[in-house]
């Protein structure tokens, strides 16, 4: 079963970055469609980016478009998501997810495979 472990969350300030990584522990992976979601507190989870197997498709969130920038490394078995010019908004625990399309999505319930999270606080 493919695992996927968060890294790089933290505490930054509005207008700072961040680069979060996803490894996952099969190879496999390399088939699958990943992304990321994120849960601010009291809020929905809301879907931030997917990107497809291929790495040749990506979209984002409108709320995140021209301030994250997602790609993977299948060498690695590795995604990233750079995330510049933060905002206090962008708080929250994000989630890497894989599904077993190549293709992207943006339900949740066809992502198989979740991280465990990665906080991301931005401060004021």
């Amino acid at each position: 079963q493919v695992q996927l472990v968060e890294s790089g969350g933290g505490l930054v300030q509005a207008g700072g970055s961040l680069r979060l990584a996803c490894a996952a522990s099969e190879r496999t992976f390399s088939n699958y469609a990943m992304g990321w979601f994120r849960q601010a507190p009291g809020k929905a989870r809301e879907f931030i980016n997917c990107i497809s197997s291929s790495g040749g498709t990506v979209y984002y969130s409108d709320s995140v478009k021209d301030r994250f920038t997602s790609s993977r490394d299948s060498a690695e078995n590795t995604v990233y998501l750079q995330m510049d010019s933060l905002k206090p908004d962008d708080t929250g625990v994000y989630y890497c997810v894989a599904t077993r399309l190549s293709t992207c999505t943006w339900f949740s319930h066809e992502y198989t495979f979740w991280g465990q999270g990665t906080q991301v606080t931005v401060s004021s």
